[in-house]
């Protein structure tokens, strides 16, 4: 009898490993019947840098890009870029990192551990680009579509072995001092096992807590803390222009600060969308992405003395653009995994700087490039 169980198991898992490998390879098309509006941009200023935006989507690689682009019948406007690099990714102890390693590699300009954020291997604490930008009496910012206990955020405002302490992890969002923090994640702040309410505490701290874009926008200066999901954003098609609105106001409030800022703002879900082989809320994701880089740079234009660094942490899903229309924004694509992959990740730079971005690096480097361009 037993052995009678053990082939029917053996059976059922060989079935459902076949089923999920095809799905795998397996064709997924989708035909966007809305175009993302594009704007030419042209850079203003080449000398002195007082601001750096860094953005970064979360598994973005040039084929999330260009398939993004061929389902926005041929336009992007992260095509205004002058500059592309390719960062290599791996983390000290892997081949294939995970976002923790990766976002501490750009947060603080170290490789670390496979799921560690914001420490070295030992676990002992970094220095981040928002301590060091703080440090020279800059304003920072911290603007994501995912809960700010994931792994990117957490990179620049917190430090911990593992990514999935999820109290720990806001819990250091009380000390990290950072000016201007929108996500999600709220019900980490509120309902906890300790007891703690940070958002209470963060308000004795002097943060504003405002509960939706009405009460942002009405912010004149100060700091602010922006958390109205309980979990991640919801996707793009519900949140509207939630990503876009956010980061401009935190442009707004940040730039008041004669001294400069540093921002980084992170489209979160493009990782999570490969991580489930779906590609049209993908591409869905990349082009709200798209349409913030878009008024960022023509923001940064307009300033002069902004520098914008698009990025990725590391590719999600092995995506290939196999097929499709471009004149009809139709794209055929094949996922190859439900995780990372370890492909170098391309590096897009717009204003003053960056020229310094292009050729091969590791992403430690992109951390050492701001560092310096910022004189941090």
């Amino acid at each position: 009898m037993n052995k009678i169980i053990l082939f029917l198991l053996c059976f059922l898992l060989g079935s459902s490993f076949s089923t999920f490998a095809q799905g795998r390879d397996r064709e997924i098309k989708i035909s966007r019947q809305q175009e993302s509006p594009v704007k030419t941009v042209k850079v203003r200023g080449k000398g002195k840098i007082k601001n750096v935006v860094f953005m970064i989507g979360d598994g973005m690689s040039l084929a999330h890009m260009y398939s993004t682009w061929a389902a926005n019948k041929g336009k992007l406007n992260l095509e205004n870029c002058q500059t592309v690099g390719l960062a290599k990714t791996y983390c000290c102890d892997r081949l294939i990192t995970d976002s923790g390693a990766a976002g501490t590699a750009l947060a603080t300009g170290h490789k670390t551990r496979y799921h560690a954020v914001g420490v070295d291997p030992e676990g002992k604490p970094l220095l981040t680009l928002t301590d060091l930008a703080a440090a020279k009496s800059k304003s920072t910012g911290v603007v994501v579509t995912c809960r700010l206990n994931d792994a990117t955020p957490a990179a620049f405002c917190a430090h911990n072995s593992d990514r999935d302490q999820a109290e720990a992890l806001i819990a250091d969002y009380a000390g990290c001092g950072v000016d201007f923090i929108f996500g999600g994640g709220k019900r980490y702040f509120c309902e906890r096992k300790d007891g703690r309410n940070i958002l209470e505490e963060m308000k004795a701290l002097g943060y504003q807590t405002p509960e939706n874009q009405e009460q942002l926008n009405a912010i004149q200066t100060g700091k602010v803390l922006a958390v109205w999901a309980d979990h991640d954003l919801p996707r793009p098609s519900v949140r509207k222009e939630m990503l876009t609105e956010s980061t401009m106001k935190a442009l707004e409030l940040l730039s008041q600060n004669k001294k400069g800022f540093f921002l980084m703002v992170e489209a979160s879900q493009i990782d999570d969308y490969g991580h489930a082989n779906q590609l049209d809320p993908l591409v869905e994701e990349i082009l709200d992405f798209d349409r913030t880089i878009g008024k960022v740079f023509e923001w940064a234009a307009a300033d002069g003395e902004t520098l914008v660094v698009v990025t990725a942490d590391h590719e999600t899903g092995g995506l290939t653009l196999v097929g499709g229309s471009l004149p009809e924004g139709e794209i055929i694509g094949k996922f190859s995994t439900g995780d990372h992959s370890g492909v170098m990740v391309p590096v897009y730079a717009f204003g003053p700087g960056a020229e310094l971005f292009t050729g091969i690096y590791e992403n430690t480097d992109i951390f050492e490039k701001i560092k310096y361009l910022l004189k941090l």
